[in-house]
């Protein structure tokens, strides 16, 4: 529920009333000043659903929103035409109008100092979380990680023209992303320095093995991230569970980052750093792409982000627009390089295991290890995960997959296959110990 109060001209008085009783709305109006009175203060409710509607009928019959536009909230309205309202506009989707949108981004946005100080406290619980492999620990940090107020001011300030927010939005981002992986940083060095944890072999921490480069899975859960809160954003929902999501593609990278520097494995910090960049970029756009869906836009495609007279802020403008579009090409082919060759050896690997041989096994998973060969960034190990029922040896199994590696991607990784044993339990009522009923004579 709304309680909207506006300021009109004597002049628009006429067709601005006439527009609320075209609509059927109650209202009231307050005389300003009786002596010198030229405008008049309309007050009146309306259900959430309802306001797009209502005041894009005001707009067209004259209103200035610009001059006094006031937007509330409120518990309850008994009006004449109040359950006729709420029936009228229960079924509508309407979404925020462009000032309640900006508002309510704006309510979400943290002042620097907080927002890095819980960026901090989020990266150490994650980086404790993935080295004692812990997913309730992981999604803590996720809970308290602030990621999503940048993230949905930057897209209103794209999608409405402010140039001054979006700025801002994407540098409290990027001091974000620094403070996360410097937090994990050095915690991790405490915790290697003083012996506080194990030397470990993280890549067998599911927590870590997960994150250690970007895949089609994860490209998905960042843009359905980002797509989903800015959704959430212009609806009258509130968005603090989706400010979980954004975060989840974003801290565990961040700290796996710092996590694989500090334990010696670069090629995983480069994979989950990459990753990170891929996250965050996809998360911003997708934000920016739902909200130009729905229908904002800046006044005149904003004349002002591209003011000639402010050329030192438009050069800046241009060469970080320029900056970020190489950034997210690199990563997009990147990841389309990585997605196409995982996506061959899935194939390779089922076309062999289709035949009559391997009618016992099961294709499960492979994970591709990356490394430095020479100045190249390429797949080092390969490592094939298959479920089989017996404890029946394949020695030729490896080789064949090799050759089908090399046949198809051009390139020679060490194949490793993993067999995971598993055993059909017989569902017969001799094995379960359950007797035969007989029926008597």
């Amino acid at each position: 529920m709304r309680l909207i109060h506006v300021l009109i001209s004597d002049e628009r008085r006429g067709p601005v009333l006439g527009a609320l009783d075209e609509k059927e709305i109650d209202y009231a109006v307050l005389e300003t000043d009786e002596r010198t009175s030229q405008e008049v203060l309309v007050e009146f409710p309306l259900p959430s659903d309802g306001v797009g509607d209502v005041m894009s009928a005001l707009r067209d019959a004259g209103l200035e929103e610009d001059e006094y536009t006031v937007m509330g909230n409120a518990e309850t309205a008994s009006t004449p035409n109040m359950e006729m309202l709420e029936n009228r506009y229960a079924d509508d989707f309407d979404p925020l109008t462009r000032k309640e949108l900006r508002s309510k981004a704006r309510d979400m946005a943290h002042d620097t100092t907080s927002f890095v100080w819980m960026i901090f406290l989020s990266a150490i619980i994650a980086t404790a979380g993935l080295l004692v492999d812990s997913p309730a620990v992981v999604v803590g940090s996720m809970v308290i990680a602030p990621f999503v107020g940048p993230v949905l001011t930057a897209g209103v300030g794209g999608v409405t023209g402010d140039r001054e927010m979006l700025r801002d939005s994407i540098w409290l981002q990027a001091v974000g992303i620094v403070v996360a992986i410097v937090s994990s940083l050095a915690f991790g060095y405490l915790l290697r320095t003083f012996s506080l944890v194990p030397q470990l072999q993280i890549t067998a921490l599911g927590q870590i093995s997960s994150r250690v480069a970007p895949s089609l899975l994860t490209v998905a859960v960042g843009l359905a991230a980002g797509s989903a809160s800015a959704f959430g954003l212009s609806t009258k929902g509130p968005t603090s569970l989706i400010g979980v999501m954004i975060a989840a593609a974003l801290i565990p990278a961040a700290a796996t980052t710092g996590i694989a520097t500090i334990w010696g494995y670069p090629v995983i910090a480069v994979g989950s750093l990459i990753l990170l960049l891929i996250s965050i970029i996809g998360i911003n756009v997708a934000a920016f792409v739902t909200l130009w869906y729905l229908g904002y836009r800046p006044n005149g495609f904003d004349r002002k982000l591209w003011n000639p007279r402010d050329s030192t802020g438009t050069a800046v403008f241009v060469v970080s627009v320029v900056a970020l579009l190489l950034v997210v090409g690199g990563a997009v082919f990147a990841t389309y390089q990585q997605v196409t060759y995982e996506r061959s050896i899935n194939q390779g690997v089922s076309s062999i295991l289709d035949d009559s041989e391997y009618a016992n096994l099961t294709f499960v998973q492979t994970s591709v290890e990356y490394g430095f060969t020479g100045n190249l960034f390429e797949p080092e190990t390969v490592t094939v995960t298959i479920s089989r029922t017996s404890d029946r040896e394949y020695p030729n199994l490896p080789n064949r997959l090799q050759r089908q590696v090399v046949d198809r991607t051009n390139q020679n990784p060490e194949v490793r296959v993993h067999f995971v044993d598993y055993e059909v339990a017989n569902s017969s009522q001799e094995s379960l110990g359950v007797p035969h009923s007989s029926a008597a004579a």
